[in-house]
């Protein structure tokens, strides 16, 4: 009995799961491909000058919180609420935004090829510029270097986090005319987006990005979280917005088929 119901989940979300799988394996290849290596004039090189310094939100800690925080959110909405469909339809909504980001960021990144502000000095380590400008330091620091729009930090923190902005105004109505006139539920929806705003100026900070870069991979990030959500869940304002289309076509279903039935009773 349960080795049939796997197979008919696996079968009824084979695509699903094969997307997924694709798009992570999407991301492994395009974040080890060569970007484009653009032109840098002698006029503008001061861009790219300033000094190399370490990430304040290194990946080591931008991963985490990518993606143990949805979960995190997830997994206490279930707590509370018990409700796996919800759950299911939240980490096909969370892995979808978070596989296109990584993806659609990267190719950005490899066909656009800007260098980073701190790009001479990865360059250059030595600080000094061949008659041929062509750069003596570390390969894999320097192809990183290429890739500075749009910004990826940006990018998956606002599809995470922007996710959970999102995913915590549907359960609580923020939106709706149950939630209105609560601030603190907006506010709930504000600390999210924060968080991933200040994620996205940090690479302003330490040098890492341009501020166009940042604005850039924001708006991409937001924009694929938003339109994933959309896709699994009703607008924040509706009434029905803390439930996911699948759990309303079902109950659409099954007051259709009761009453037919009572339709049928009656004849």
């Amino acid at each position: 009995m349960v080795v049939t119901r796997s197979t008919d989940f696996l079968s009824g979300h084979w695509f699903d799961i094969l997307l997924r799988i694709v798009l992570v394996g999407l991301f492994i290849e395009l974040e080890k491909a060569e970007p484009f290596t653009r032109k840098i004039h002698e006029d503008e090189l001061w861009l790219y000058k300033n000094p190399k310094t370490d990430s304040y939100v290194p990946t080591t800690v931008l991963w985490p919180l990518v993606f143990i925080m949805p979960a995190m959110v997830i997994l206490l909405t279930f707590l509370v609420y018990k409700d796996k469909t919800d759950s299911y339809q939240a980490i096909l909504c969370i892995t979808l935004a978070l596989g296109f980001n990584g993806v659609i960021t990267d190719i950005i990144k490899l066909i656009v090829g800007r260098p980073r502000p701190d790009f001479f000095w990865r360059c250059f380590p030595d600080g000094k510029v061949n008659s041929d400008f062509k750069c003596n330091g570390n390969p894999v620091a320097i192809r990183d270097g290429k890739k500075s729009f749009p910004s990826g930090h940006s990018s998956f923190a606002f599809a995470s986090f922007g996710f959970i902005a999102l995913y915590v105004a549907g359960k609580l109505h923020t939106f709706s005319l149950i939630g209105k006139g609560q601030s603190w539920k907006l506010c709930a929806f504000i600390l999210p987006i924060g968080i991933a705003l200040v994620i996205a100026l940090s690479r302003t900070c330490d040098y890492h990005h341009h501020w166009q870069d940042v604005v850039a991979g924001s708006i991409i990030g937001y924009f694929l979280t938003y339109i994933c959500y959309r896709h699994y869940y009703p607008p924040l304002d509706s009434q029905a917005c803390h439930k996911p289309y699948s759990a309303l076509t079902l109950q659409i279903q099954l007051e259709n088929t009761k009453n037919r039935n009572e339709q049928i009773k009656w004849i």
